[in-house]
């Protein structure tokens, strides 16, 4: 790179961290300046402008004011006081954000259900909020009922949309709710370092835990985006994430309202609708995550794909794979990547672009982020720690795990989970002197000579097989890149008389997919012990609201035939890959064949 290239890449790098530094530093725990204070001086700054576009209709910043001092109100007639907690279980739709905006301005905590889960995990994440109310909609009404039975207290039901049974009319309710902003003295002994909101995990692995997200958290997420993103009054901002996910529902929203931008909200995120809606609306940014972008990549041409507005595309786990082709396909000037925990204190942002890289934290900066990687032992899932009992940094190439200093400022703070013991246990202590205490993010990554960080794999994805540790992620987008390959997820299964975990890849493919040039190709491309013993053939990948992989089903299923439904492949030596039948697998588990 020429000295000129660099110094671009400084300046743009400078230009974007200071930009968003400006926007957080007031950021104070001990503020009785709470997040609804920041929205609603955006409220009196933009009260005429346009705020949020939903399925046709479209609402100022004073009218969706008054929609959430509304719900202040009737929470107030309920009694309901600072710290108690009401549970919001609905998809995207325009009254979404003004619940917990509302809710907030009385000091009441909102717990963001996933508006997709039923059953026991519904009633696990309602039971572990302490929710007494719950507030529906005709989509999610049943879901809720069906898992009341599981519930450990009564919970009142409201529904958005006519009522039946015990079901609480809440749109009538509404309507002898003032619109007016309740009394500022309500909420007056809260501080910034109060819960705001629950926000739980994706439960990949198990049961969703919820995080505590307070008044620091909420201005963290939503200033820094307004400030990282370079937003302003002009842009419309197109949302397709759920809005109870931090990066759909704080960072975007967060990046639009306080620079006296709009959001156009979809209820759910669809490839073949997004162009068009992206064009028709005049959007200028829009917000990503996961694998929503594949999806992008995966369509076939359309007109509207490079006949928009676009000029920034932000959001967290684009694949370097798809990286290069999102923005010549699309026509996306740029891309701002970041990282960060739900419930944690490391955040990051890949201001100047490098390909493939989620942040960046430059050696001249190194005092101005708490981040570090520490060496880890991938088979005993702990840091190494050298003979002085304190873990040993990475340097560039090598990979470890991402840990942020815990400390009392805004941007070091912890605040973890609502379950006491979950949040000890993401707590490493005396890392690098003692008494010092570091937030473990559970991701393994790499830095590189500029200081850039690339994500590797999640703990307890990445596997040892034959001595070596095999990243699940990387694996992935080797295997994506064969012929028919569409989608893959590749996790470890235990074999019996074997040590450490086999690779599987479980695939959704289309028809020119053919499993013996899959195996030619992945030869070529992957090293013998990082090449999938085990392959399985999915109509659809499961993924979370999120668009997170699951793999703890895959996981449980192992390459066992008489628990798998659709083809099923074993890697044989000799032959390649051949069907894995009843007879082949009880060969494999009676240590009768080669693995």
């Amino acid at each position: 790179m020429s000295l000129k290239a660099k110094l671009q890449r400084e300046w743009r790098f400078a230009r974007g961290l200071n930009r968003t530094l400006a926007r957080v530093k007031s950021i104070d725990p001990e503020s009785r300046n709470l997040i609804c204070d920041d929205l609603q001086d955006a409220v009196e700054k933009w009260r005429e402008r346009p705020a949020l576009t939903f399925e046709g209709r479209t609402v100022t910043y004073g009218e969706l004011d008054a929609i959430a001092n509304r719900f202040a109100h009737w929470a107030k007639g309920l009694n309901l006081r600072r710290g108690q907690t009401v549970a919001l279980f609905m998809p995207n739709r325009l009254e979404y954000f003004a619940v917990w905006y509302g809710l907030s301005k009385i000091g009441v905590v909102t717990a963001l259900i996933n508006n997709q889960l039923a059953g026991l995990p519904l009633a696990h994440c309602l039971n572990i909020s302490g929710a007494s109310h719950v507030i529906v909609d005709p989509e999610t009404a049943p879901a809720f009922e069906a898992a009341r039975p599981l519930l450990e207290k009564t919970v009142r039901e409201w529904v958005l949309g006519p009522a039946h049974g015990d079901q609480r009319d809440l749109v009538q309710a509404l309507k002898s709710c003032s619109q007016l902003p309740p009394d500022r003295g309500v909420r007056d002994d809260l501080r910034a370092h109060d819960t705001a909101l629950l926000i739980f995990t994706s439960g990949t692995t198990g049961m969703p835990k919820a995080a505590r997200i307070t008044h620091v958290r909420a201005q963290l997420y939503m200033r820094g985006f307004a400030g990282a993103t370079g937003a302003r009054a002009s842009d419309r901002i197109y949302v397709a994430l759920p809005l109870y996910h931090a990066t759909g529902g704080l960072c975007a929203l967060g990046a639009a309202f306080l620079n006296g931008g709009s959001v156009v909200l979809r209820r759910r995120f669809s490839a073949s609708h997004f162009w068009g809606e992206v064009a028709e609306e005049g959007c200028t940014m829009f917000v990503y995550i996961g694998e929503l972008c594949r999806y992008l990549v995966n369509q076939p041409p359309a007109e509207d794909e490079r006949k928009h507005s676009i000029r920034l595309a932000f959001g967290n786990g684009l694949r370097p794979d798809i990286w290069p082709l999102m923005k010549s396909r699309f026509n996306i000037p740029e891309i701002l990547e970041f990282y960060g925990a739900t419930e944690g204190n490391v955040s990051m942002f890949n201001f100047d672009g490098r390909e493939g890289a989620i942040g960046r934290a430059p050696k001249w900066l190194r005092g101005r982020f708490n981040i570090r990687l520490v060496q880890f032992d991938v088979e005993r899932e702990q840091p190494i720690r050298g003979a002085d009992g304190f873990c040993i940094e990475c340097g560039p190439g090598q990979i470890g795990e991402c840990i942020g200093r815990i400390g009392g400022d805004a941007r070091a703070e912890y605040s973890g989970y609502v379950d006491k013991a979950a949040t000890e246990k993401k707590v490493l202590r005396d890392v690098f002197a003692k008494g010092d205490a570091w937030f473990a993010t559970g991701d393994l990554m790499k830095t590189d000579a500029d200081g850039y960080f690339y994500f590797v794999d999640r703990i307890g994805d990445t596997f040892r097989w034959k001595g070596e540790n095999v990243s699940t992620n990387e694996v992935a987008e080797r295997l994506q890149a064969a012929p028919g390959v569409r989608e893959a997820n590749v996790y470890g299964v235990a074999v019996e008389g074997a040590e450490g975990r086999a690779g599987m890849a479980a695939l959704v493919v289309g028809p020119e997919f053919d499993i013996k040039a899959f195996g030619e190709h992945i030869a070529r491309d992957l090293p013998a012990y990082a090449q999938p013993l085990f392959v399985r053939i999915l109509p659809a990948m499961e993924t979370t609201g999120t668009f997170k992989l699951r793999k703890m089903d895959l996981v449980a299923d192992g390459y066992d035939p008489a628990r798998i439904k659709g083809p099923l492949y074993f890697h044989d030596p000799r032959r390649g890959y051949v069907k894995l039948t009843k007879a082949v697998h009880e060969k494999i588990a009676g240590g009768l064949a080669k693995v």
